[in-house]
């Protein structure tokens, strides 16, 4: 309110201007004010209607503690601030969220001022990355994973009043119809073939106790590859899991560059387990020890620290995923060529499969027994029940189904019985 005397301002209609309000020289108007860190800012509209919509913006955000900054502040100065306070992550993991965000989000929805985000906007950018850039959905998981902290990182701080990112995802899913298929374990007949194999092929036999090991314990790969020969007991018969060998694109980790492998620790606790060994596995083992002894074969590598690796090639150095699964391929390939030659009726082939497929077929062998879902569970290293029970109900979907396939034959070829109804 003006003071005694004082004359109020206005602008070229005659129309009385609030504090902070003037007009410029070519009839737009501006708004300035001080914020809460003493800090000059101001805003501009091209007419007084407009401008006092934005002041009426600036008073609530005031009220509710938002920041005068944030509408100057951009997602991608957001994320650069919880890249620089994000802890507690392996080096793998965090070097993969800024590659995520850097190649889908930094380029154009990251340059979007955090004050003006809203709801419909990460819809329609998560809608961009299945529609127009056709990511699966699972990296589209990935960015999520990522997108969802940095703007949480915002709301704790005040730039924004709720997180624009919220259930989206889900409603993503739900209205698309993503082509996904369920990874599955190899069936037992399947399992039967690729071991016989591999035992029995002379180009493939040095591959079989690293599979029978990953068929036989339900390890991952990184865990399977870092193993040491102090880490199983094969008096005991015991595999201790308590690392992980994980081979990976550093970036700009402390100035490297190129990919190489580095050991880390389980990220849960539920990761560091025992997991017993069944026969074959112990007998894979003995049968690797005996091939590196009758070539000569030594680990000859350190990696942070760690060494004497069990699974090396020929020149002493660690296996790894990629490695693997082009063996797999070519395994497979000559696998099936094998049994289509001897042309039997309903031969049984081994389809596509990786790495992880072997520890889905553990988990299946396990559930086909009837074994204990906690004991499945603490044997995967599963930190989250909800993890092993997605991939149980999944196995017994299938044994229920083939089940009642089996009953349905039975009815088909028992004799019809003649049922006399007895005499009253």
């Amino acid at each position: 309110m003006a003071g005694k005397g004082q004359t109020k301002r206005k602008d070229k209609d005659r129309i009385v201007l609030r504090t902070g309000e003037g007009q410029r020289p070519n009839g737009t108007y501006e708004y300035r004010w001080t914020d809460r860190s003493g800090t000059r800012r101001r805003v501009y509209a091209k007419t007084l209607e407009l401008l006092r919509e934005k002041e009426e913006e600036i008073q609530k955000d005031k009220c509710d503690g938002i920041k005068a900054e944030a509408r100057y502040v951009t997602v991608n100065d957001v994320f650069d601030m919880w890249r620089q306070l994000k802890r507690g992550l392996k080096d793998n993991t965090f070097q993969n969220y800024q590659y995520m965000y850097n190649m889908f989000v930094r380029p154009d929805f990251g340059k979007t001022r955090v004050s003006s985000l809203k709801k419909s906007d990460a819809k329609r950018f998560y809608n961009t990355l299945a529609d127009e850039r056709g990511l699966q959905v699972s990296t589209i998981d990935s960015v999520h994973t990522v997108l969802h902290q940095v703007l949480d990182m915002a709301v704790d701080d005040a730039y924004l009043r709720v997180n624009p990112s919220d259930n989206v995802l889900k409603e993503l899913k739900q209205s698309h119809i993503f082509k996904t298929e369920k990874r599955r374990g190899l069936t037992k007949p399947e399992q039967e073939l690729l071991l016989d194999f591999l035992q029995r092929n002379h180009t493939y036999n040095h591959w079989y106790p690293i599979i029978a090991v990953m068929v036989g314990t339900g390890l991952r790969v990184g865990e399977v590859t870092g193993l040491r020969w102090c880490d199983i007991d094969l008096e005991e018969g015991l595999v201790d899991v308590n690392h992980t060998l994980v081979y990976y694109d550093h970036r700009e980790t402390e100035g490297k560059k190129g990919c190489y492998f580095n050991v880390n620790t389980p990220k849960t606790k539920a990761g560091t387990r025992q997991v017993t060994m069944l026969d074959f596995v112990r007998d894979a083992f003995i049968q690797e020890r005996e091939y590196q002894e009758a070539n000569d074969i030594h680990c000859a590598v350190t990696i942070d620290g760690y060494t004497d690796f069990i699974f090396v090639n020929r020149f002493g150095a660690t296996q790894h995923q990629g490695t693997l699964n082009k063996a797999i391929r070519r395994i497979i390939r000559d696998c099936n060529d094998e049994v289509l030659l001897r042309e039997e009726a309903e031969p049984v082939l081994l389809p596509h499969f990786s790495c992880h497929s072997l520890r889905h077929t553990f988990t299946t062998r396990m559930c086909e027994a009837g074994v204990n879902i906690k004991v499945i569970q603490d044997a995967l290293g599963h930190a989250d029940i909800s993890t092993t029970l997605n991939i149980y109900a999944d196995v017994t979907k299938e044994l229920k189904k083939d089940e009642f396939a089996g009953l349905d034959l039975y009815f088909k070829k028992s004799p019809q019985q003649n049922i006399t109804s007895p005499a009253l």
